[in-house]
């Protein structure tokens, strides 16, 4: 199994000018793989690891995070795609791996890309029924303008439905005050090129406005003509899984999987935000992941 110890450092230009950097290990086949919200490239580790014995793995960080350039006023899920697309051309990639957010954006590079041949996607963010889940941006803008980050990330825990039930029963004064301590503690730790929770916590705004804008559109997808896995878990995110069926039954070819007992967060590393991950959860989707992009190759 190849080492991590071995990831090169790398960065290619977007459209606009703004650099992208990554992180590439493996050998064989180029994949991209793509992190979602409150993530790095450094986030899907494990995943890269399970599969660099058999393709060259990328790992972007999108704007705002370690090596890439930050958001433009304008940022929009073109940007994205975009971003992408360069990495894809840097590597020579026509595979592309997309967690929640960013398996929208894979979605969308299949959609308008010629380029892409397999897409595999955890739990995409697509909204079907066109629900903006929108309400609770300003509120967040707002407490980002103040600089109450954690107040922030509570409201988007609250927004995007991924507040565990404890914390219908606590006021979010107190919430906020745990997390403020948590991240103080993070701080204290971290190095000055570490990404921490203070640093990702803005670029949840632009996660929010992606699902937005991309929300109610799935009958788009229709052109898509990359084969694509639909992967998610029997513990994650309902509000998303009426996209994944829907995307079922508009995609040319596609085929489904859902993993019994995996959670939204189940194809990242462990962290301090996704405590129920874990090399176990990983490596059950890598073994999807790798059989899919490495079928008929």
């Amino acid at each position: 199994m190849t080492n991590l110890a071995e990831l090169v450092a790398g960065s290619v230009e977007s459209r606009d000018g703004t650099s992208i950097g990554y992180w590439k290990t493996g050998q064989g086949p180029a994949v991209v793989v793509l992190h979602g919200s409150m993530e790095s490239a450094r986030s899907h580790t494990l995943l890269a690891q399970a599969l660099a014995d058999d393709f060259t793995v990328y790992l972007p960080d999108r704007r705002g995070r370690g090596l890439s350039g930050p958001h433009r006023h304008d940022h929009c899920a073109r940007t994205e795609v975009e971003d992408l697309e360069a990495v894809l051309r840097e590597a020579g990639a026509t595979l592309a791996f997309g967690v929640s957010a960013s398996g929208a954006i894979v979605l969308e590079a299949a959609r308008t890309l010629p380029t892409l041949r397999r897409v595999a996607v955890y739990e995409p963010a697509l909204v079907a029924d066109g629900t903006p889940h929108a309400a609770w941006l300003s509120r967040f803008d707002q407490e980002i303008a103040q600089g109450n980050v954690a107040a922030a990330m509570i409201t988007s825990m609250y927004g995007l439905e991924l507040a565990p039930a404890i914390f219908k029963v606590l006021p979010r004064r107190l919430l906020a005050a745990i997390t403020e301590k948590a991240m103080q503690k993070e701080d204290r730790k971290a190095g000055p090129d570490d990404i921490t929770l203070r640093k990702l916590g803005p670029t949840v705004h632009h996660e929010g406005a992606l699902i937005v804008e991309l929300a109610g559109r799935v009958d788009e997808f229709r052109t898509v003509q990359a084969d694509v896995l639909l992967l998610g878990g029997s513990k994650g995110l309902s509000f998303l899984k009426p996209g994944r069926d829907a995307l079922a039954k508009v995609l040319p070819r596609s085929r489904v999987i859902e993993f019994d007992g995996l959670d939204h967060g189940s194809s990242s590393d462990p962290s301090p935000i996704n405590s129920t991950g874990s090399a176990d959860a990983v490596n059950r989707i890598a073994v999807e992941v790798r059989s899919f992009f490495g079928a008929n190759r």
